[in-house]
């Protein structure tokens, strides 16, 4: 009888060994895709800034982007809480994610080689896309498709995570002087890139004050918000401000243009800081509630 179980295992070895697995070949499709986005994401050659008009590009520096490098792996059985194991079968339907919002900060740091110090340390858990110098050099330390760590704690309307769906680039700036033309002439043309690339709605480039009120305070009120709104990133209140209707409400406009209004004074502080800049205070003067009602109005259209 033991005989007899020993050739029905042998057999059952032999067949299970010889059957073919049904999902081969969309399993080497997977392979394949997953190699051409893990070469996608691996080059390092430099990738050039377009010129944009009227801003004159250094293009001694801010044409030359150093890629760092990632890798993709497969994702192979998990174990559940409950104790089935997940099985693992590749789909051929997949890309990498795109980002749709862009984050500008500044670094608040003394040079452009302090903050690449600050992000290739493991212990500081901290890191951008892009770091712009002041003479407008362009350093890239993570690829556009990968999830760079530079929003921290953060939410804009719905979104919860901008990490990840975010590109992160920081200004050379200790935040309390002006930024160079040559940074913002480079930023226009990074911007410019970016937006094409992704498909970037124009009130999706925001300021890492907006989407952390009270808690951060970057890019400083020097930054130029009105001048990137005139060249198509980000939005910006009219010339001459509509007067707010009597029973326009401010919390739930400034919630719908994205801000977090859990803290309403830092909500209106760091709305302030993005389109006032004369004046970043809580105080809500008709000059603000006037400025809220135009950008509400233009997120809403």
């Amino acid at each position: 009888m033991a005989k007899k179980h020993f050739y029905y295992l042998i057999l059952a070895i032999i067949i299970t060994s010889c059957s073919t697995n049904p999902y081969k070949s969309t399993e080497k499709v997977y392979d394949q895709q997953l190699k051409t986005l893990e070469n996608q994401i691996t080059s390092k050659e430099a990738k050039a800034i377009p010129a944009v008009s009227p801003v004159v590009i250094d293009t001694s520096y801010a044409s030359q982007l150093g890629i760092v490098k990632d890798t993709l792996s497969k994702t192979g059985s998990t174990a559940l809480l409950n104790g089935i194991n997940t099985e693992w079968i590749g789909t051929v339907n997949f890309n990498l994610r795109k980002p749709s919002f862009i984050i500008i900060h500044h670094t608040a740091q003394d040079s452009v080689q302090q903050t690449i110090s600050t992000f290739t340390k493991t212990k500081t858990q901290v890191s951008a896309h892009y770091i712009i110098s002041e003479n407008g050099k362009v350093v890239q330390m993570l690829n556009d498709y990968l999830r760079a760590w530079h929003a921290g704690a953060s939410t804009w309307g719905k979104n919860t995570d901008l990490n990840s769906c975010s590109i992160g680039i920081e200004l050379d700036n200790n935040g309390f002087k002006p930024f160079t033309e040559a940074q913002i002439s480079s930023l226009v043309a990074l911007l410019t890139k970016l937006k094409k690339d992704y498909n970037i709605p124009t009130q999706n480039i925001l300021g890492h004050s907006d989407i952390a009120p009270g808690r951060k305070q970057d890019p400083s009120a020097l930054f130029p918000w009105k001048t990137l709104a005139e060249k198509g990133f980000g939005i910006w209140p009219d010339l001459v401000l509509e007067e707010a209707p009597f029973d326009f409400k401010i919390e739930p406009a400034l919630r719908i243009i994205g801000y977090n209004t859990k803290n309403l004074s830092a909500a209106i502080q760091a709305f302030k800081l993005h389109y006032i800049q004369t004046d970043a205070t809580a105080v809500l003067d008709r000059k603000t509630i006037d400025a809220i009602y135009s950008i509400y109005k233009k997120q809403i259209q």
